[in-house]
């Protein structure tokens, strides 16, 4: 039996939230997390990924399918159908690199903060005045 996702995994401190690197959609690289420890359910993904709405979560795994980073599997489990998503190879490969991207959002993390607070003060005072 795996390990239950975290409902916490991206709380509002994450890295992945000020990481300027992006990873296909908004959401993709919260799920190739989720899913780095074996397959999951879309109910599973839900806990971690509660900001996401189930639409959006459908069209990003739809998306990772597509480009061949996850696998969608039907189980017919005694008349009820359940589907798991699993990441392929070339989806293992991307944990790699978005692990060094988080390192580099955890190195520079005040500094992100800083010029994006500086940026909406700009923006806020060019539309003002």
């Amino acid at each position: 039996m795996r390990e239950p996702l975290r409902a916490d995994m991206f709380d509002e401190l994450c890295p992945s939230s000020l990481n300027p690197v992006r990873f296909g959609d908004k959401w993709a690289a919260l799920i190739i997390r989720c899913l780095e420890d074996g397959p999951r359910r879309f109910s599973e993904l839900r806990v971690p990924l509660s900001r996401v709405t189930p639409k959006v979560l459908a069209q990003s795994l739809r998306s990772l399918e597509r480009d061949g980073l996850l696998t969608r599997t039907v189980l017919d489990a005694r008349a009820t159908l359940h589907v798991e998503y699993e990441l392929t190879a070339m989806g293992r490969s991307m944990l790699e690199p978005m692990a060094v991207a988080c390192a580099w959002v955890e190195l520079h993390w005040d500094q992100l903060l800083d010029a994006r607070e500086a940026y909406d003060r700009a923006i806020r005072f060019d539309r003002a005045g």
